[in-house]
């Protein structure tokens, strides 16, 4: 989703029109193309590359890692000639889900582009702020974090092209197509690299998916949060699923996407979705109940979604000004695992606010 889908509490993901502030709109029947469409887009207030997935360590534990940069058009100083305009804005969350810790070792980075150690290409994938960074070079992506207890260097190779969401990459989040956004998906990435803990490096492999998504206006009146899931299937396919949720947890719009293995991507009707919570977890920091185990049905097909851990609470506060849950799953089909991937929720703590 809006990632997806994190911007809840900036400016970007304002639920009234966007566009006032002289923000591109989101149209349909706009192509995406490429390689152009890997970049930056800093006419739309908001974007943002989020890659997440699994990693086997070389004595098989897994571990979950997520990696999202934003940028954030704020609408000031579009007149201002001076560098030092906060026109725009790079933001970045890093994640590693840990077994043996029993919780996210998390960390964010945000600065000014201009002046501050932050920017973004418009003609290819490659943003960074600081010493993090993540672009397209080639064919595959490469990414590279050093947070506090953690730091990685990955690179992920995708298996075919990007899996356009929506109406050939035009997504709808509501039933008036003012809010929407344009949307692809890179699923089944190959990841390889090495990963530090603690100060310790190990190589690391596994599979990823990744999403890039921009937009001026997302979020209609009445939403209160959103459900998000992103599955690598073993099957070598894909699937990308969302809903909207309103204040008494009830769909306000849904959508889906599976890309059978070497095939396009297959659009699901939206009466075709549906996410069902199984089982509750309770932060303790937080004091939010997260509903960590679900059932997702897409068209004919009913998946369990259980968590690597419970606890993958990421509390970025300090730059989104939100809470939520985003953690990697493991996908059971009749009792079997048929997959693994990501699910991300938002708004379970309070309405999403907007300041």
């Amino acid at each position: 989703m809006q990632r997806r889908r994190f911007l809840m509490s900036l400016p970007a993901m304002a639920t009234g029109s966007a566009l006032g502030a002289g923000f591109a709109p989101v149209l349909p029947g706009r192509p995406l193309v490429f390689p152009a469409d890997h970049g930056a887009h800093p006419a739309f207030r908001t974007e943002w590359w989020y890659a997440t997935g699994w990693l086997s360590l070389p004595d098989g534990k897994p571990l979950g890692f997520q990696v999202t940069f934003f940028r954030v058009g704020t609408g000031l100083g579009e007149g201002n000639p001076s560098a030092f305009a906060p026109r725009q804005l790079v933001l970045a969350h890093a994640a590693i889900a840990d077994p043996a810790l029993g919780r996210l070792r998390h960390d964010e980075r945000s600065a000014r582009v201009g002046v501050g150690p932050a920017g973004f290409d418009t003609r290819t994938t490659r943003v960074w702020v600081g010493d993090w960074r993540f672009e397209l070079v080639g064919d595959r992506y490469q990414a590279e974090v050093a947070a506090t207890d953690f730091a990685y260097r990955l690179e992920l190779v995708p298996d075919g092209p990007p899996l356009l969401q929506g109406q050939g990459g035009f997504s709808r989040k509501a039933a008036d197509p003012r809010h929407a956004s344009y949307y692809y998906s890179r699923p089944q990435l190959r990841v390889s690299g090495q990963l530090s803990l603690d100060g310790v490096a190990r190589p690391v492999s596994g599979k990823a998916w990744l999403d890039h998504e921009w937009s001026s206006e997302l979020l209609p009146e009445g939403a209160q949060g959103w459900d998000w899931i992103g599955l690598n299937l073993d099957d070598g396919s894909g699937l990308m699923a969302f809903r909207l949720r309103d204040a008494a947890g009830q769909a306000l719009w849904s959508a889906a996407t599976l890309r059978p293995a070497g095939q396009p991507g297959q659009v699901q009707p939206r009466e075709a979705v549906s996410f069902t919570p199984l089982r509750q977890w309770h932060s303790p920091r937080s004091g939010i109940h997260w509903p960590v185990a679900w059932r997702v049905q897409v068209g004919g097909r009913s998946l369990e979604l259980q968590p690597l851990i419970d606890d993958q609470e990421l509390d970025s506060r300090r730059s989104t000004g939100a809470i939520y849950w985003e953690g990697a799953v493991r996908a059971l089909e009749g009792g079997r695992e048929v997959g693994r991937g990501y699910l991300e929720m938002t708004g379970y703590g309070k309405r999403i606010r907007v300041g």
